[in-house]
């Protein structure tokens, strides 16, 4: 059973930085794209990073030059690093296959940008 388990959010100040990291089973990472997506309150779930099983990487425009996505497929995991971060990056954070499988969805990790 595949299961992927974000973590790293949290609490940061404007411009602050911080690094997700997803953790999952099988063979999900290492033939899949995988994304990274988030949920503010009161929107849809958008994509805001993409990165394929050889390391091609897409973003939202709005992350652009401030996240990177990355992944070790020897642990399975997939990170995304979070620079300059803005009050609008607010929103619980999700990874999942790229297009997303519903069955995958995880718990997410919250993270706040706020003074």
């Amino acid at each position: 059973q595949v299961q992927l388990v974000e973590s790293g959010g949290g609490l940061v100040q404007p411009g602050g930085s911080l690094r997700l990291s997803c953790a999952g089973s099988g063979t999900i990472f290492r033939i899949y794209v995988m994304g990274w997506y988030r949920q503010a309150p009161g929107k849809q779930r958008e994509l805001v990073a993409a990165i394929t099983s050889g390391g091609g990487t897409n973003y939202a425009d709005s992350v652009k030059g401030r996240f990177t996505i990355s992944r070790d497929n020897a642990k399975n995991t997939v990170y995304l690093q979070m620079n300059s971060l803005k009050p609008e990056d607010t929103a619980v954070y999700y990874c999942n296959n790229n297009p997303p499988v519903y069955k995958y969805w995880g718990q997410g990790t919250q993270v706040t940008v706020s003074s």
